[in-house]
């Protein structure tokens, strides 16, 4: 991370990483004070065993670029919310990058998405994060569904007490 104010923020990635038994190392460098480091320690990534990158950032958000152009390896960016602007000066410096350099950009604080991606790349030479992977959707898709449930139950309860059902989560369209 590019400060260590970005941490509340990233631990939600780091706490996707445990979740799935991901190893991971959690640095704060800065692509402006302190580029001789980032370069350095960019260009170890591939050497040392890591296979994926989540660079976070706010204001001008150069960390996931400059990282990128010191690795081959995929590296995801973390828009952090600022001051000034939301986190919208985050998310452009981030998904504007050059031709040839790609870096995948998340939401702005989407921390958790930035650990699944990174689950997801990794799930690719991984057969156990693949499958791991897959009852985790498996479970989201179960939530949404039993809240589904709920919602029509309750609308044919409003119903039966003289109420009708709104028509929306699978009443009758009006």
């Amino acid at each position: 991370m590019g400060s260590d104010s970005d941490l509340p923020v990233v631990r939600e990635a780091l706490a996707v990483l445990e979740e799935f038994g991901v190893p991971y190392e959690a640095r704060v460098l800065s692509a402006h004070r302190t580029p001789g480091e980032v370069s350095a320690w960019a260009s170890s990534l591939a050497a040392r065993g890591v296979r994926v990158v989540i660079a976070a950032a706010g204001g001008a958000a150069h960390l996931p670029g400059v990282v990128a152009a010191h690795t081959v390896l995929p590296v995801i960016g973390l828009p952090v919310k600022g001051r000034a602007l939301e986190g919208l000066d985050s998310l452009l410096s981030m998904v504007q990058m050059p031709a040839g350099v790609p870096v995948a950009v998340v939401a702005v604080d989407g921390a958790r998405n930035a650990g699944l991606l990174a689950v997801q790349i990794l799930a690719v030479a991984d057969r156990g994060l693949a499958a791991a992977l897959t009852a985790y959707r498996e479970r989201l898709a179960r939530a949404v569904l039993e809240k589904d449930e709920r919602l029509r139950a309750a609308a044919v309860a409003g119903a039966g007490e003289g109420g009708a059902p709104s028509g929306g989560a699978g009443g009758a369209p009006r």
